[in-house]
C-alpha cells in the first residue's frame, strides 16, 4: 500500500525548480536534496537500479516525500543549504558546509 501513495506524490510533483524532502515512517527527516524539474529528479531515485548501496537503502526507507517549490535553481540551492544544515538528513553525507 506504501508504494501507491509514494507513487502518487511522485505523480503530483510539479516540474518546477525546488527542494524535496524524504521522510522515514516515523517522520524522521532521510535526505534534502534539490532539482531543476522536482518530478524528474524525484522520480529518478524510484525508476532506476541504483549504482549506490547507500542510495538503495534510502530509497527502501522512503515513507513520505515532501516539497518546496522555488522561483530558480539558486532559491533551491540556497534553500538546500539551509534545509541541510538545520536537519543535518542522515542520507547527507556532505553537509556541504565546506562550500558556504
Amino acid at each position: 500500500m506504501e508504494e501507491s501513495k509514494l507513487e502518487l506524490q511522485i505523480k503530483t510533483l510539479p516540474e518546477n525548480p525546488g527542494v524535496y524532502q524524504y521522510f522515514d515512517k516515523n517522520g524522521r527527516i532521510l535526505y534534502v536534496g534539490k532539482a531543476k524539474n522536482l518530478k524528474k529528479r524525484v522520480a529518478s531515485y524510484f525508476n532506476k537500479n541504483n549504482d549506490s548501496h547507500r542510495i538503495r537503502v534510502m530509497v527502501k526507507k522512503i515513507h513520505e516525500i515532501r516539497h518546496i517549490v522555488v522561483s530558480s535553481e539558486t532559491d533551491a540551492l540556497l534553500l538546500e543549504n539551509n534545509l541541510i544544515k538545520k536537519h543535518q538528513p542522515r542520507f547527507n553525507v556532505m553537509l556541504k558546509d565546506d562550500k558556504t
